[in-house]
């Protein structure tokens, strides 16, 4: 399966969607082994997320939005580094690994909706900037995929991995 993005706000985007989907699966799990595979999708898109956030997209955009956006944004990933280290590091039967994760998928609800909202959210912001959100979203693309395939080659990452295309829909 091969995903198209318009742009940079297209795949970030859509790297939400991903995650708000595998935590809602994580809340139906019942058993420990499908729980502990959810989880560790979820730190694995998070950390590259915000990777390709941390290395590419929010330098292209400091000094042309509010500092105060750019500053929290890094604050709410450096929160959410320590719960996926924590949830990371432990089994699903360790005590408050379930709410480990609630917590982190809170985290991650408010951080998208401060990046997503209109008029005044981050991305809202972002798009009256001159950066070149299809040339931003290239780079990501390609650091993204550089990371997938290293954490597959680490075992880090589910084997399926969906390909993605940089080509504007």
């Amino acid at each position: 399966m091969t995903e198209t993005f318009t742009d940079a706000i297209a795949l970030l985007k859509a790297d939400h969607r991903k995650v708000e989907g595998l935590f809602e699966q994580y809340e139906k799990a019942t058993a420990d082994t499908k729980k502990k595979a959810l989880a560790h999708q979820i730190c694995t898109e998070l950390k590259i997320h915000t990777m390709i956030e941390e290395e590419i997209f929010y330098p292209a955009f400091r000094g042309k939005i509010e500092d105060d956006t750019l500053d929290e944004a890094y604050v709410e990933h450096d929160g959410a580094k320590v719960l996926i280290n924590d949830i990371e590091a432990n089994e699903p039967s360790a005590p408050f690994y379930d709410a480990k994760v609630k917590v982190l998928s809170e985290e991650i609800t408010h951080h998208v909706k401060e990046e997503e909202m209109p008029s005044e959210g981050m991305f809202a912001q972002c798009r009256k900037t001159d950066v070149d959100l299809v040339a931003l979203r290239d780079a990501m693309l390609q650091l993204k995929v550089e990371l997938m395939e290293q954490a597959e080659g680490a075992g880090l990452a589910p084997a399926k991995t969906t390909a993605v295309n940089p080509v504007a829909a």
